[in-house]
């Protein structure tokens, strides 16, 4: 017999379910998007070294353009010692000064702690500047 303030079976399923997919983590994932005046990488879910190789093509594409480097933090949700990495790599191999776009908190923190965000432009936002995509040619 269950009392009223005991979880039930469902309620103790529901809640396993979601701490394993809070343990779990979103995969991440990164994007390279190159516009008229800029190169904008998109960074999404959990930044690790699973991203590895991925961050690495990202900083080589980026710093082959030329162009002035942002980095979209927005929907990171998780960010260990690679994605630290990756950041000090622009900023350092790049001719301009990285600009990095709407940091999550966990990302700010990051920033803070191993000082790499004095290397680096945070903005909260991109000011409604218009990002112009440069169509991929065939």
């Amino acid at each position: 017999m269950r009392d009223g303030n005991s979880p039930s079976a469902d309620e103790d399923a529901a809640t396993s379910d979601a701490a394993a997919s809070t343990v779990a983590g979103e995969p991440g994932a990164v994007q390279v998007i190159v516009g008229t005046d800029r190169t904008r990488i998109v960074l999404s879910g959990e930044v690790d070294a699973d991203l590895g190789p991925e961050l690495q093509e990202a900083t080589a594409e980026a710093e082959q353009r030329g162009l002035p480097i942002e980095v979209d933090a927005h929907h990171v949700t998780f960010m260990d010692s690679s994605g630290v990495a990756f950041l000090a790599r622009l900023s350092i191999r790049s001719e301009h000064r990285v600009r990095l776009l709407r940091v999550p908190p966990t990302v700010r923190f990051l920033l803070e702690v191993t000082r790499i965000g004095e290397l680096l432009d945070v903005v909260d936002d991109d000011n409604g500047e218009p990002f112009e995509p440069v169509e991929p040619t065939a």
